[in-house]
């Protein structure tokens, strides 16, 4: 009988883990139907609590939210530390996530190919704050007035306020390391101070 409750138990958290997904992207519940195909009042009932979540329902809501399945259902953790999330590639660029939670600073390795973006590009700006570590190859950073090339090891961090836009124009392909912060938050870099 435990076993039962430990399943409703999870089963009963799901509605309030997709509202908190969905609220914390600033999504719609018609937005959130447009992208899986998932009827209104089908996703209204399920955030409720009033439908059973299927796996046919939670496929396409994990996809929606780039999210694992288990992150959805909130799987009892399996002993094993490793953060295993599929890649997606966005505009050409491919990102392979770090971190598994929603919200707070999320952390993401993304992978330049040579030549990227294959079209001329216009700075962006949005909510948030970013550090980007470069890990291999060569990136161009635009950031307001200034054009920066950034080599392996260098490290930057803004305001997403300032239009912003990062190329790889080169020869070869460029491994960088992101944190995206919401919304102003920054990373904290600690150092150790000598003694």
């Amino acid at each position: 009988m435990a076993l039962m409750d430990d399943v409703a138990a999870v089963l009963d958290g799901v509605g309030p883990r997709l509202r908190a997904l969905r609220t914390a992207r600033n999504l719609t519940l018609t937005d959130l139907a447009g992208s899986t195909g998932i009827s209104l009042s089908t996703l209204s009932r399920l955030e409720s609590g009033q439908r059973k979540p299927t796996l046919e329902l939670l496929l396409p809501l994990a996809q929606a939210f780039q999210v694992a399945l288990d992150e959805l259902v909130d799987a009892p953790p399996t002993g094993d530390p490793r953060v295993r999330m599929p890649s997606f590639v966005r505009g050409g660029a491919t990102f392979v996530p770090l971190t598994r939670r929603p919200g707070g600073v999320q952390a993401f390795k993304q992978i330049l190919p040579a030549g990227y973006p294959h079209r001329e590009v216009e700075p962006q700006t949005h909510e948030g704050y970013e550090w980007m570590y470069v890990l291999s190859g060569k990136v161009r950073l635009l950031l307001g007035d200034q054009e920066t090339v950034l080599v392996p090891g260098e490290v930057v961090e803004f305001d997403t306020h300032l239009p912003h836009a990062v190329t790889n124009p080169f020869a070869q392909p460029a491994e960088i390391l992101n944190l995206f912060g919401p919304q102003g938050e920054r990373a904290h870099v600690r150092t150790r101070s000598g003694s």
